[in-house]
């Protein structure tokens, strides 16, 4: 058995291979506006009834009213805004001893060991509960009998995951000769976007391409062009159902174009090899449709958690 071999046995078998969150804030609050706004043409019976239960979150009045009661806004503004935070909730929280901290929630590692020829979305890597567990739990909970203040925080779980799913290097797990114990969805994976340029991880590259600000404005304009650049009859992806199906997609986009087919090259952590001249024209298009996706997949979802 090689060292790459022995290695990936051992990260499948006791789960040492770890995972940052995906996507910023901003984006996350991006994909709660997209689905708000979808909801509140297509359903907004299920919009009202998601807002009620987010009003009775355990960290409503601690973490979302001051915001909410900025006298600039209208009330379905205030409305949007707090689907934005509901979105983003899942990554506020995630401090040490926060009692709703859920760290492995947030992915799942499909292994992506090219130089071994596995490529392979029906096995994972162990490292506790991932994302497809997560969502079904939660769903689970939505459609209960549990009290609204426990469905709320199921709802934003539900929220963050389905953003989550969609940034393909929280689906994947590359393994080879650089990186025999994982590159940590990206993180490890050493570049940088211009010749002078700072040296980032292609993980954090992926995170932050679309948006930085974190207000209401600016997340609201970046919702509506994006609701403008692609529609639903756009999106022939809709019909695939579950979040096993979604993660998968992302699995693929993973290989085909974060890693461009494991052609993509790293650097060092003092100097990340350069992207290739046009890496971000092409993925820049690809995370926009993602994000454009889960926002449209989560508005469906809560239609058909919450109406049935």
């Amino acid at each position: 058995m090689s060292r790459l071999t022995l290695t990936l046995y051992l990260l499948i078998t006791t789960g040492s291979f770890t995972c940052s969150f995906a996507w910023n804030k901003a984006t996350h609050m991006a994909i709660g506006a997209i689905a708000y706004r979808e909801l509140s043409s297509s359903s907004p019976q299920t919009a009202a009834r998601v807002i009620a239960m987010l009003k009775q979150h355990p960290d409503y009045a601690t973490r979302w009213a001051g915001k909410l009661s900025d006298s600039t806004l209208n009330q379905n503004e205030r409305d949007e805004y707090l689907f934005m935070l509901a979105a983003r909730w899942a990554d506020d929280i995630k401090t040490s001893g926060n009692p709703y901290n859920q760290p492995t929630w947030h992915y799942v590692n499909f292994i992506y060991a090219p130089d071994q020829g596995i490529i392979r979305s029906d096995s994972t890597l162990a490292t506790g509960e991932n994302i497809l567990q997560a969502y079904a739990q939660n769903q689970v909970i939505i459609k209960s009998n549990a009290p609204d203040s426990v469905k709320a925080i199921a709802l934003c779980w539900l929220f963050h995951l389905t953003g989550d799913v969609a940034m393909p290097l929280h689906t994947t797990a590359l393994i080879d000769s650089h990186f025999p114990d994982g590159d940590q969805g990206g993180n490890q994976f050493r570049i940088r976007v211009t010749p002078d340029g700072q040296t980032i991880n292609l993980h954090g590259f992926w995170d932050g391409m679309l948006l930085g600000a974190e207000d209401y404005t600016s997340v609201r304009n970046l919702a509506i062009q994006a609701r403008k650049t692609i529609d639903r009859k756009q999106l022939p992806q809709l019909c695939e159902k579950g979040i096993t199906a979604w993660a998968r997609e992302s699995f693929q986009l993973a290989q085909d174009n974060a890693y461009r087919s494991h052609t993509l090259q790293t650097g060092t952590d003092q100097e990340g090899a350069m992207l290739p001249a046009d890496y971000v024209a092409t993925v820049k298009p690809i995370a926009t449709r993602q994000v454009i996706l889960a926002g449209y997949r989560l508005a469906d979802e809560l239609m058909a958690d919450i109406d049935n």
